[in-house]
C-alpha cells in the first residue's frame, strides 16, 4: 500500500545547491519531505554536467533532483531575497549545498534566518568544509576520494597516469551522512524549539567511510606488543582492508565456468561445509585451518586445487550450493551486470524512464507493509516558481505579478 502519510511528511526543506551535493536532500525527498530547490535565474548547471545526457538532461540531475520543486530567484534583488526569507520562515531545514558563506553574502545565512525562524536547521555541505587550508579550494567529487586515500593511482602502457574506475565515496557518503545529521537536528529542534547549524565536508565523509584502513594504520603506529595481527596469521600484521587479502586462499575470488565468484570460508566450520559439499574432505583434513579468520594465506597448493574445483560449475550453481550447504559465497557483478542479478531484481524495482526521464534506483530502506512515495521527475529550472509562491507562501496573483515585474524571479 502507499502511505497517506509518508515518513517525512510535513518536513519542509529549502535547498540552495549546485551539482552533486544537492543529493543531501534527495534522501529526504525520497522519504516524503517537501524539498524546494531555489535556483538562480540561469538554473543549476547540474543539468549539463557529466554523462549520460538523457534527452538533453544529465542523469545526475534526473537522479539528484527527483521529487523536488524548483523556484528561480534573483537573490541580488531585495524582492528575491525577501521571498527566500519568507520560504525560510516556516521551513524546518535550509540546505546550502555549495561553498560555505554563499547565502550569508546575500544576508541569508544561519544567523540571518534564525532571527526569523529560531528552530531552523541550517546545513552546509561542501567539498572540504568550513575550516582548514583547503576550505576554498575548488573541487569535484573524485577529489574527495583521492584526498581520502581511497583511489590508487593507475598508469597506462605509455606511462601516463589516469583515474582508475572506482566507486565514488565522498559524493555519496557526504549527502547521506548529512541527511542523517539533519534529521537528528530536526528532532531536537522540534523538542526544544532551537535550531542549529551543521556542516559536513564530502572529503570528511569519504575518510570516515574508509575508517577501517586509516584507523588500522594508526593502530600500527603503536608497538607490536600492543597491536598485532590476528591469531590465524600467527599475529603477523597485515595491510589494512582488502590490501591484506591479496594472498588469501580460502577468502578469494575464483573463476567459475561462466564468470567469477567470491569464496569466503574463513571460518573453520564454513570451510568444512564446503569441503563436504564438493566431496573433498581430504582438503579439510590436510588444511583444517584455525577456527576464525583463517584465509590460508599463500597456500598455492590449496589455491590450485580450489581453482580447478570452482571451474567445474556455473556461478548460479555455486550460489545455490552455498545457500543449501551453508558456506559463504557471492556473485562477482559489475555495474553493468548487476541489474540481471536475481537478488538485485528482487530488492530494487527500477523507477521507470517514462516517469523519471531515466531508469533509477529507489531509496533502499524499506518500510514493511507500505511503500514509500514515488518521487516526481526532476524539475526544470523555475518550473514551480509561481506554484510555490501561491501554494506555499500564500501570495496572491497581484503580488506574484508585481514580483515578476520587479525581476525577483530573474
Amino acid at each position: 500500500m502507499s502511505p497517506s502519510h509518508p515518513p517525512l511528511a510535513g518536513l519542509r526543506v529549502i535547498e540552495s545547491s549546485l551539482l552533486g551535493p544537492g543529493a543531501i536532500t534527495t534522501h529526504l525527498a525520497d522519504l516524503g519531505a517537501e524539498v524546494i530547490k531555489v535556483e538562480s535565474p540561469e538554473g543549476d548547471y547540474i543539468r549539463e554536467m557529466t554523462w549520460p545526457i538523457v534527452n538533453g538532461v544529465s542523469l545526475l540531475h534526473l537522479h539528484v533532483s527527483r521529487g523536488k520543486q524548483s523556484i528561480t530567484l534573483d537573490l541580488r534583488k531585495p524582492e528575491g531575497a525577501g521571498i527566500y526569507r519568507d520560504l525560510a520562515k516556516n521551513a524546518d531545514v535550509v540546505v546550502e549545498a555549495m561553498r560555505p558563506g554563499s547565502l550569508a553574502r546575500r544576508g541569508l545565512g544561519y544567523d540571518d534566518l534564525r532571527a526569523i525562524n529560531p528552530r531552523v536547521v541550517f546545513c552546509n555541505i561542501s567539498g572540504y568544509g568550513m575550516t582548514g587550508p583547503y576550505q576554498n579550494l575548488p573541487a569535484h567529487g573524485i577529489a574527495f576520494d583521492t584526498w581520502a586515500g581511497i583511489i590508487n593511482t593507475a598508469v597506462d602502457d605509455e606511462g601516463f597516469c589516469y583515474i582508475p574506475e572506482h566507486a565514488s565515496m565522498g559524493m555519496h557518503a557526504g549527502p547521506l551522512l548529512g541527511a542523517l545529521g539533519i534529521l537528528a537536528a530536526v528532532i531536537r529542534a522540534r523538542d526544544t524549539g532551537h535550531g542549529s547549524m551543521l556542516e559536513i565536508a564530502q572529503s570528511d565523509a569519504a575518510a570516515y567511510m574508509d575508517w577501517y584502513r586509516s584507523e588500522s594504520w594508526k593502530a600500527y603506529e603503536r608497538p607490536q606488543s600492543e597491536v598485532t595481527g590476528n591469531k590465524a596469521d600467527h599475529y603477523e600484521r597485515r595491510a589494512p582492508g582488502t590490501a591484506g587479502m591479496k594472498e588469501g586462499v580460502r577468502y578469494q575470488i575464483y573463476q567459475a565456468s561462466d564468470g567469477h565468484v567470491l569464496f569466503m570460508a574463513s571460518e573453520q566450520a564454513f570451510w568444512k561445509n564446503f569441503c563436504t559439499c564438493v566431496g573433498r574432505l581430504d582438503l579439510f583434513e590436510k588444511w583444517p585451518g584455525s577456527k576464525y579468520a583463517d584465509h590460508a594465506r599463500g597456500n598455492r597448493e590449496l589455491q590450485a586445487e580450489l581453482r580447478m574445483i570452482f571451474r567445474t560449475q556455473s556461478c548460479v550453481e555455486w550460489i545455490r550450493q552455498g545457500d543449501e550447504q551453508n558456506f559463504p559465497i557471492a556473485p562477482v557483478n559489475t555495474p553493468k551486470t548487476i541489474a540481471g542479478d536475481p537478488q538485485f531484481q528482487q530488492r530494487f524495482p527500477w523507477y521507470a524512464r517514462e516517469k523519471h526521464g531515466a531508469e533509477m534506483l529507489p531509496f533502499p530502506v524499506k518500510f514493511l507493509g507500505e511503500e514509500l512515495p514515488e518521487p516526481g521527475m526532476a524539475p526544470t529550472a523555475g518550473e514551480h516558481t509561481e506554484a510555490v509562491c501561491r501554494n506555499v507562501l500564500g501570495y496572491d496573483e497581484a503580488r506574484i505579478t508585481a514580483l515578476r515585474k520587479a525581476g525577483a524571479f530573474g
